[in-house]
């Protein structure tokens, strides 16, 4: 049975390395990259730990060869950012950051359809590659939404409102309505200088049209704060609120966000 590079590229796309080495990789196998040779599943998967260590990798595939024994692969290669890598080997990297990659790519198989060698070489970050927008129903739009999320969480007003269309609107039950990109960035800076906002996210379903998410978000206050608006809080103290928020999409970026409560708030002391 050949080798089945589209299946290798899906699981490449879950983000689960540890299947990926074990479905697709020899036991001796071998990566040659820019930054060495690593050797053997556990080579690879110290490799990976620290390449994906608060970053998604998404491949791309443009074009690729396949004969009985060797994969020849084109791949544009997206990288985004839900941690802070200052060590990032393609350049400083903070939540909400995304940059792509084209990267060369040979599999050469050995006599039972696995990787024996994989080779690599890769082009500077963003030249001559493609792009998708920046959100919609493929894996690396959904791996874009976490670095988006991860902006939300880091409160860097800064990268998050990247993710808008100018005239995006927010509508917040407690709040009312907030328009346009740079209001939300506003309203949320002047709020996160009392009381920061974190998402964790339970269940999200994507498509080109919209993103929808079930999640808790936590408020923590970084300094009193008697009147926030879900509850009062003093510093260090938090209140969890589940919330499902619908994300209208247009040409891959947020331009409507309606927001509900799914579980009443519970406090608790920091």
């Amino acid at each position: 049975m050949n080798f089945d590079f589209e299946a290798y590229i899906a699981c490449f796309l879950t983000g689960d390395d540890e299947a990926l080495i074990q479905r697709f990789y020899a036991e001796e196998c071998a990566m040659h990259s820019g930054s060495g040779v690593r050797r053997g599943h556990a080579g690879m998967r110290e490799f990976l730990a620290w390449a994906h260590d608060g970053v998604r990798e998404c491949p791309r595939v443009q074009h690729y060869l396949q004969d009985e024994r060797t994969v020849f692969a084109d791949i544009d290669m997206d990288f985004h950012a839900t941690g802070h890598r200052p060590d990032f080997p393609f350049g400083e990297m903070h939540p909400g950051d995304s940059i792509t990659v084209k990267f060369l790519a040979r599999y050469d198989l050995d006599e039972n359809q696995r990787v024996k060698t994989l080779t690599t070489s890769a082009w500077p970050p963003n030249q001559g590659v493609t792009s998708l927008p920046r959100l919609g129903g493929h894996p690396s739009q959904v791996a874009a939404y976490h670095a988006y999320a991860a902006a939300f969480s880091n409160g860097d007003a800064k990268r998050f409102a990247r993710f808008y269309t100018p005239d995006v609107v927010l509508e917040l039950s407690s709040v009312g309505r907030i328009e346009g990109a740079e209001g939300i960035a506003d309203f949320y800076s002047r709020m996160f200088e009392t009381v920061r906002e974190t998402l964790t996210i339970h269940e999200l379903e994507a498509t080109d049209e919209r993103i929808v998410v079930d999640c808790t978000s936590r408020f923590t206050a970084t300094a009193d704060a008697p009147d926030f608006v879900v509850a009062p809080l003093a510093k260090g103290e938090f209140v969890e609120v589940g919330v499902r928020v619908t994300y209208t999409l247009r040409d891959g970026l947020i331009c409507h966000i309606a927001v509900e409560r799914t579980r009443d708030p519970v406090a608790s002391a920091g």
